[in-house]
């Protein structure tokens, strides 16, 4: 007994002695709390985007698509199966935390063989009927942490697919009024072609009636006519732009463009440039996609901790209460009365280097995790920095623009009184309006353009998101390109 006794301890001791060393614990990586926009001269608008963003442009039209584009738009419901799905991962990570209990109620009828290890004719029986009924109880000790670091790295996980979500829909919000947006200027330039033509039509007549009359060559109709033609071809390119731009609209909506609504052309709304005050340090919490990368972040942590907690043995303990009886009339009394308590200890001996690749797993998810999210904020710094750029730069066009539009008008308000006191003929009046209406598309597509750039500026400004990060996940921010540190 004696010798058992010291061949047992001494293999407790060997066991002990050969578990895998566990690794430091990492410590949590530096990731910087602000946007690079150091030196980004623009200017100022007042407030961050609301989260209906749209409702600002005042236009019903586009309220109501947005609002069924966010109710059945195939995308937006993909994201959102995304999110479910993370969320159930956390529930079932959750429910097998701590007690399970688990009833077991059972009956056989067995037949017993004849040669077997106990002959039948021995217990004086060939069958015999076995039933069960009884409770279990286990329970797991997560003294290292090991199921807790499970089920917060799941959450964290359904945290990075709400922001995901979010990311989407914000996606989906821009498209829809893009393209919306894209057809009005169409709108508003078919209407500005429909007077070219007119305008060119007469040009036309004017010259066919002098050559007719020897007045002018038959290179002057040719040349009306060629005009007229250019112009033709435009709208052509127009109305070609405003019935993809339809087509477009109703695929973002997930319909058919028989069953998207007939549009009201509608003036553009008025846009102007800027940023939001501190959008450097505030734009790290607005914007959904740095949100995402931020959680996946820290569900690499927590996945980093469950691995180094494979590293520790595990205890757990089992307990079991029933009743089992051969004869279906004893099953009830209290000679049928079973009980048992095992505890088990798990020890990681020798693992064939699995926990020390796990965790190198681990550690590189993490530094994968980082990587991402540094680019994610360069990333968001650029988007912020060309939207905002390009927004005062079209600006500036439109100003200039302006000047020229205003000189165009007076040309024809001239032109048009040297014609009524007879100085002139209607050509010069006709050319006039021409080459203002040109201009007016050009202030047309201008205002597209800046409506536009406006519209990707308040996607790249997050668009009304706002992330819910714990405080203990910010950290102060490193200088660029510093790593984190292990310990």
């Amino acid at each position: 007994m004696l010798r058992l006794r010291t061949a047992l301890a001494a293999a407790t001791a060997l066991s002990l002695a050969a578990c895998a060393t566990p690794p430091a614990k990492l410590s949590a990586p530096q990731l910087r709390d602000d946007v690079p926009l150091a030196g980004l001269e623009t200017a100022t608008r007042a407030g961050w985007p609301d989260a209906r963003w749209w409702h600002a442009y005042g236009d019903p039209q586009l309220d109501g698509l947005m609002e069924r584009a966010l109710r059945q738009a195939p995308d937006l419901a993909l994201a959102q199966s995304r999110v479910q799905s993370a969320e159930q991962s956390a529930r079932l990570a959750a429910a097998q935390m701590g007690l399970t209990v688990n009833g077991n109620a059972q009956y056989a009828r067995q037949r017993m063989s004849e040669h077997g290890l106990i002959p039948a004719r021995f217990l004086g029986f060939t069958w015999y009927s076995q039933a069960d009924l009884g409770v279990q109880l286990k329970y797991d000790f997560d003294w290292w942490g090991k199921k807790r670091a499970t089920v917060e790295a799941a959450l964290d996980q359904a945290h990075a697919a709400g922001a995901q979500r979010s990311a989407a829909a914000l996606a989906l919000q821009y498209a829809v009024a893009n393209t919306y947006f894209g057809w009005q200027a169409d709108q508003a330039r078919l209407a500005l072609a429909d007077q070219s033509l007119a305008a060119g039509g007469q040009l036309l007549h004017i010259a066919q009636l002098r050559v007719h009359q020897g007045v002018d060559l038959a290179d002057t109709a040719e040349q009306a006519q060629a005009q007229l033609a250019q112009l033709r071809q435009m709208r052509t390119a127009i109305e070609g732009s405003a019935r993809i731009n339809r087509v477009v609209l109703a695929s973002l909506l997930g319909v058919s463009p028989s069953e998207l609504a007939d549009l009201k052309a509608r003036p553009l709304p008025t846009v102007a440039p800027g940023l939001p005050e501190q959008a450097s340090l505030d734009l790290i919490a607005r914007r959904p996609d740095i949100a995402a990368s931020r959680w996946q972040v820290e569900a690499a942590l927590k996945q980093a901790d469950v691995a180094r907690a494979q590293f520790f043995p595990d205890l757990s303990l089992t307990a079991l209460a029933g009743l089992s009886s051969i004869d279906m009339g004893k099953l009830l009394t209290t000679g049928s009365r079973v009980f048992a308590v095992t505890p088990a200890l798990h020890l990681p001996i020798f693992e064939g280097g699995a926990l020390e690749a796990n965790y190198g797993l681990s550690r590189a998810q993490i530094d994968s995790a980082v990587a991402q999210y540094r680019s994610t904020v360069l990333a968001a710094a650029r988007d912020v920095a060309t939207q905002a750029l390009g927004a005062e730069q079209v600006a500036a066009q439109r100003e200039q623009q302006q000047t020229q539009l205003a000189a165009d008008e007076r040309l024809l308000a001239n032109a048009q009184a040297r014609l009524r006191q007879g100085v002139r003929d209607g050509r010069e009046t006709l050319a006039a309006e021409l080459t203002l209406l040109q201009q007016r598309d050009a202030a047309t597509q201008l205002h597209a353009q800046a409506l536009a750039t406006d519209l990707a500026l308040v996607k790249a400004l997050g668009g009304g998101y706002r992330s819910d990060i714990p405080s203990e996940t910010a950290s102060n921010a490193p200088s660029p390109g510093a790593d984190h540190e292990r310990h």
